[in-house]
């Protein structure tokens, strides 16, 4: 079993407009972005990091913004619900301010005794607000948003699956323990890590398989501390029979990639170098930041990019 993963690190989805996304995460989340960047294949399009004061691990939600895509149709082989973690008290806030700002299917409900409020975004993402502990974590209070009420980062994500066996094998793989079922939905912990540390797989026999576009993920990373650790996980991972990539240089952290039993692309990310490597804290997200590679052709990208709010 693998022992060195501590929960997750980012999950990545895609987005019709880059504008739109922008102020949907930093205007209406109160989240910080943390880094301004471009596809490392495809440098005509952003790579837009939305997240706490630092991008800790485990708080950063990531959106390629390919302008004009369709929209993904949701059903089974993906991540249908990135979950945020926010304070105990703090979802009647969330409530009105959502509704205020006109965000589509907001919906009420519990889980394993933890109230969350369910919510679409710009492109029909599936996302929930979810009352927990707060563990020393510190939101980020962006745009009016109260400390008390703030983002803490991710809570867990929830997978659809046909069939979720194979998967929920491969998470005990991976370290997480299975916790509690209600219906079709089944949760797993992992222990000692971060605070994003819940998945929950939802099994639907009879829905159709998912077919990506804007709104949905386009994978989901799991965090390790360093490329060591990275190198141990490769090397159980492909022992143990699955397709992995190459280590890749992410410039904020290195990752690995591979496809789980289910359909949904999974990723192992270190937790270094950081956001921080090539801006200071006080200014994360402002600058576009290019792979070293794109430099020679900053002029030609900045021309082509949409232009976007602070």
């Amino acid at each position: 079993m693998i022992k060195d993963i501590k929960g997750l690190h980012h999950v990545t989805s895609m987005a019709a407009d880059a504008r739109q996304n922008n102020s949907f995460f930093i205007d209406t989340l109160g989240l910080r972005r943390v880094k301004k960047t471009v596809n490392f294949d495809s440098p005509e399009v952003y790579h837009l990091y939305y997240g706490d004061e630092i991008g800790t691990p485990g708080s950063v939600m990531t959106y390629f913004p390919f302008g004009q895509m369709p929209r993904g149709k949701r059903g089974t082989g993906e991540v249908g619900v990135t979950e945020f973690a926010v304070a105990k008290g703090a979802l009647p806030y969330w409530k009105d301010r959502l509704a205020a700002k006109g965000v589509k299917g907001l919906s009420e409900g519990s889980f394993l005794g933890e109230d969350r409020l369910a919510f679409s975004g710009p492109d029909g993402d599936g996302f929930a607000l979810v009352e927990t502990e707060t563990r020393d974590r510190t939101p980020w209070t962006g745009a009016g948003v109260p400390q008390e009420a703030g983002i803490l980062g991710f809570h867990g994500a929830r997978m659809r699956l046909r069939d979720a066996a194979a998967t929920a094998e491969l998470l005990g793989f991976m370290g997480y323990q299975k916790d509690e079922t209600d219906g079709a939905v089944t949760r797993y912990r992992i222990e000692g890590g971060n605070a994003a540390d819940t998945i929950d797989l939802e099994q639907q026999d009879d829905a159709r398989t998912a077919s990506q576009g804007a709104g949905s993920v386009h994978h989901i990373a799991f965090a390790v501390e360093d490329r060591a650790a990275q190198l141990e996980v490769r090397r159980a991972l492909m022992d143990t029979g699955y397709q992995v990539t190459p280590v890749i240089d992410r410039d904020y952290f290195w990752a690995i990639y591979f496809r789980t039993p289910g359909g949904v692309l999974f990723e192992i990310a270190t937790n270094e170098p950081g956001f921080d490597r090539d801006e200071d804290t006080a200014n994360l997200g402002q600058a576009l930041k290019l792979p070293t590679r794109y430099e020679p052709h900053r002029a030609q990208i900045e021309r082509f990019l949409p232009k976007l709010d602070a």
